[in-house]
Parts: C-alpha cells; sequence; structure tokens
C-alpha cells in the first residue's frame, strides 16, 4: 500500500497507485512496486480512449524517474473544479456531452469501469469524474476494459453497469 506523503508534490494516492504532479501541465501515475494493473496495459487503453474522443485524460509518455525508482504513465494535469459552484443549466450540458461521450466510446469498444468507485474502495463516490472549466473528464483507466480483448459478451456486462453508474452519478451531479 502506498503511503500518502511517500513522494513530494502527492496529488493523491490510493491502494497501488501514487499520482504527483511534475509540473504545470504534466503529472505522473507511479508504478514503484506490483500493481494490479500493468503500465503498458493502461497506455494503450488511455491512448484508444484519446483516439475516440476527449472525455478521457490525455496520456502523454511512458517514463522511468531514477531517484523514485518508479515507472510513470505521465498524463496532463487537471485541475478539477466544484460542480457545485455552476448553475443547474451548466452542469445539465456538460452532463450531456459527458454522456455522449461516453456513448461513443462505448460504440468505439472502450468501457472504463470504474465510474463509480466499489464500496470498498478509498475515497468517494465518482471520484474519478473531475469537472473542469472545459468539462466533465475522466480519469483513471486502470481496470477499463476493450472489447477487442474482453469479447463481446462480457464488454456488454460492463458497459450496461457503466450505464447504471451513470445514471447515479447524473442524480449526484444535478441534485446536490
Amino acid at each position: 500500500m502506498n503511503n500518502f506523503s511517500r513522494y513530494p508534490k502527492t496529488l493523491s494516492s490510493g491502494i497501488h497507485n501514487t499520482v504527483i504532479a511534475l509540473s504545470e501541465v504534466e503529472v505522473a501515475k507511479l508504478f514503484d512496486e506490483d500493481t494490479r494493473s500493468d503500465i503498458g496495459s493502461e497506455a494503450e487503453k488511455m491512448k484508444f480512449a484519446n483516439r475516440v474522443n476527449g472525455l478521457v485524460v490525455k496520456f502523454i509518455r511512458l517514463d522511468f524517474d531514477e531517484e523514485k525508482k518508479a515507472e510513470m504513465l505521465v498524463m496532463e494535469r487537471l485541475y478539477p473544479v466544484d460542480f457545485r459552484a455552476f448553475e443547474l443549466e451548466k452542469r445539465e450540458l456538460w452532463l450531456d456531452v459527458f454522456e455522449d461521450e461516453l456513448k461513443e466510446l462505448h460504440k468505439a469498444g472502450f468501457a472504463h469501469r470504474d465510474i463509480k468507485r466499489p464500496s470498498d474502495a478509498l475515497g468517494l463516490a465518482f471520484d474519478n469524474i473531475f469537472l473542469t472549466f472545459t468539462g466533465l473528464r475522466l480519469i483513471d483507466v486502470g481496470i477499463s476494459a476493450l472489447r477487442s480483448q474482453v469479447g463481446e459478451k462480457l464488454f456488454d456486462y460492463y458497459r450496461e453497469q457503466e450505464l447504471k453508474e451513470v445514471a447515479l452519478f447524473k442524480e449526484f451531479f444535478l441534485t446536490r
């Protein structure tokens, strides 16, 4: 388990990985020990989603930090804002775009699989969805799935579960 204070410039830390700030425009998800997700697989899924649309955080590169002895998945740095600061009408528009882009990802064969975190996971519900000044964005594609890798039946199951989670997110996002 990662220690939240282990690295300078830590932004967040989960069970398996820590995300640190590299600059004003880049962050890195550190892979410093055996984790449940593979850095190369996560990078490929992120690049796949980026080719479809801009909903998923942008992949920049894979790197290695000698000092930290950690592999790094480098991506764009997002600055989340509190959705409660925006009028309901704006949130409805952002949500419409989010749902359209998510359906576009599904059609292309990508399912995020972690819209609403499992109840036993650290963090808050829906903390893999950021509201930025340009709209809603998805982060952390570690357990996402590509139809080409998991097959039609399993992908359809993941997509249906995700659509249920989106309905819960919609209620949360519009009624808080």
